[in-house]
């Protein structure tokens, strides 16, 4: 159910002693779900002007029909509005007669400062600044707007008990998936994100060559899932489809001893995958494989064991960005991101120090890697992700997954590849999701930490940046930080 904000705008005026009320509304749905605690002085985009004084006069109550607060402005009121018991008749006759009503007169012109020169107005047909004046009418024509049910929440899962920090992604943790992880889900419920993506940090001694753990039934995705869906029966599940997790090879899929990534048997491993899923309750599974017909076998797959109303969600833009290393060196609690020959020290959770080595391959997927300790143990993923000097391509894998029956269109990376978001948006009608991934994240991260941008406008400005280039949906590990920032609640 959506929040309604109406805001109010009242005059009050005094008369005889007392104060009457007159009241203008101006309503405008925020899509915001059930919001616990909310607090409409905080509530983003409706922040109090310097000359009118704002009381929040009514909060969201439960209630069968919408959630609304009003907002009021207030003034004193002339002692000519008072009623004075005519009807329409006779107020419409003093008009004709001449006897016109009283109104305030029209407000002067604000003054220039001292010192401005005097010009002839510009000879312009078109300002478009017109459409920008005030709040007021910025919103009206705001053409992207950014939700928490725009989110998908990624969270990473391991068997301990206790939370553990990730030391390259500050404020991510493995989280336990009995405990850590019921209370996160929960947290990002009461803000409106009620979709998560699970990716498992599987034990070193249950992964094969195969990835044979993968489509275990009472494997750790499967087992989550279930408590989840027990607790929580309407939270939208994704799932992630690929063996890297549970690969001793720490690829995505079965590896030839001459180093070559086995494409139609991995794609067999895949389908019993995302059926285990299937059938512990997952909504939609996500194959991040990319190998070649995977969407079609999976479709096949889950079709003839009943699962029929299961999304696929493929990722069909799937760049390998990825240059790792990694050592630990006893010196304070940092890590060092590099970009070209600039070293920026930032502050982490844990004694080790990191580099990501930013080339023209990137790095942006290095600090997932290293939450589901899932890095190649050998090569890389080249020969089965795409290059990322490509655009065209992205195309070709497009109209491969509408054709197999895939349900989303999943680009990855998300801000530095605008460009492929639009080109999906443009050419497919099925709807755009984009992963803000893990590299996109912590960059903010260590940006804020070193004073050198605001975090809550970068992430706020770059999760619109994503919505406004065509994303529908927007996995991201900023989700629950960035749904309270909108709900208006404190960090």
């Amino acid at each position: 159910m959506s929040l309604n904000c109406k805001i109010g705008c009242v005059r009050y005026r005094r008369s005889l002693g007392t104060e009457t009320m007159a009241s203008m509304f101006l309503n405008a749905p925020c899509n915001v779900g059930a919001i616990k605690h909310f607090d409409c002085k905080n509530y983003v985009g409706l922040r109090a002007s310097s000359n009118q004084k704002l009381d929040c006069v009514g909060h969201a109550k439960k209630a069968p029909t919408r959630r609304r607060f009003v907002v009021t402005a207030s003034e004193r009121r002339d002692e000519s509005l008072k009623k004075m018991g005519l009807s329409d008749q006779e107020c419409e006759a003093a008009v004709v007669a001449g006897n016109v009503p009283e109104a305030p007169p029209v407000q002067p012109k604000p003054a220039a400062p001292a010192g401005t020169p005097s010009v002839s107005s510009l000879p312009l047909n078109r300002r478009p600044r017109r459409n920008r004046r005030s709040p007021v009418v910025r919103a009206s024509f705001q053409e992207t707007n950014l939700s928490p049910a725009n989110f998908v929440y990624p969270l990473f899962i391991h068997e301990g008990e206790e939370d553990t920090p990730i030391g390259a992604m500050p404020g991510c943790y493995r989280l336990g998936w009995r405990h850590g992880l019921l209370e996160e889900v929960a947290k990002a419920r009461d803000v409106g994100v009620n979709s998560v993506v699970l990716f498992p940090k599987v034990p070193d001694a249950l992964k094969s060559p195969t990835g044979d753990e993968a489509f275990n039934d009472n494997g750790l995705v499967p087992r989550t899932i279930r408590l989840l869906k027990d607790r929580y029966p309407d939270l939208v599940i994704y799932t992630d489809v690929a063996l890297d997790p549970y690969s001793s090879d720490g690829h995505d899929g079965i590896v030839r001893e001459d180093g070559v990534i086995m494409n139609d048997e991995t794609v067999h491993q895949l389908c019993k995958q995302a059926v285990s899923q299937a059938k512990a309750g997952a909504d939609v599974v996500s194959p991040s494989d990319m190998m070649d017909g995977r969407v079609g076998a999976i479709r096949s797959a889950l079709d003839a064991e009943g699962f029929q109303h299961v999304s696929i969600m493929s990722y069909t833009a799937n760049e390998e960005f990825y240059d790792l290393i990694s050592g630990t060196i006893d010196i304070m609690k940092n890590f060092i991101i590099i970009f070209g020959d600039v070293y920026i020290p930032c502050i982490c959770s844990e004694e080790r120090v990191m580099a990501l080595f930013f080339r023209y391959a990137s790095a942006f997927y290095g600090p997932f890697r290293e939450a589901l300790d899932s890095n190649p143990r050998f090569g890389d993923k080249k020969t089965y992700q795409m290059n990322p000097a490509n655009y065209r391509e992205a195309m070709i894998e497009v109209r491969e997954d509408e054709a197999e029956g895939a349900d989303i269109l999943l680009v990855k990376p998300g801000l530095p590849y605008l460009d492929v978001i639009r080109l999906l948006r443009d050419n497919s009608s099925l709807p755009i999701a984009a992963y803000q991934v893990s590299g996109e994240y912590s960059m903010i991260k260590a940006g804020a930490v070193l004073k050198m941008i605001d975090e809550e406008k970068v992430m706020l400005e770059s999760l619109m940046c994503l919505r406004r280039a065509g994303a529908d949906i927007i996995l991201t590990y900023f989700a629950l930080q960035a749904a309270r920032t909108l709900c208006g609640e404190k960090k």
